[in-house]
């Protein structure tokens, strides 16, 4: 069973950075892209970047595009999303969820399995 963890959320100014983590169990991480969503307030759910299996694919919105940065380390089991030059418009719930496949993909429906989601504030 695929267990994904989030964590690195909060509070934080307009222009400064946090970094969010999710840890993933259950299968072999290096098989599978990674992804990261968002859901701001009384918004549906969006894209917000994903990653290949082997970290080399990478797809950002165009929202967020030159401001965050998706990474994973195989050994850890983990990917990140450094967030940097952050607005109020990024404040959201984010999800780390796992693909069904090694491809890159922003496609919400070829990911299987989903975090609980961490909370990003972003005042002004």
């Amino acid at each position: 069973q695929v267990q994904l963890v989030e964590s690195g959320g909060g509070l934080v100014q307009a222009g400064g950075s946090l970094t969010l983590s999710c840890a993933a169990s259950g299968r072999t991480f290096s098989n599978y892209a990674m992804g990261w969503f968002r859901q701001g307030p009384g918004k549906e759910r969006e894209f917000v970047s994903a990653i290949s299996g082997s970290g080399v694919g990478t797809i950002y919105a165009d929202s967020v595009k030159g401001r965050f940065t998706i990474s994973r380390v195989i050994a850890r089991n983990t990917v990140y999303l450094q967030m940097n030059s952050l607005k109020p418009a990024d404040t959201a719930v984010y999800y780390c969820a796992q693909s069904g496949g090694v491809r890159v993909t922003a496609n919400p429906a070829d990911f299987g399995s989903w975090g609980q989601g961490t909370q990003v504030t972003v005042s002004s």
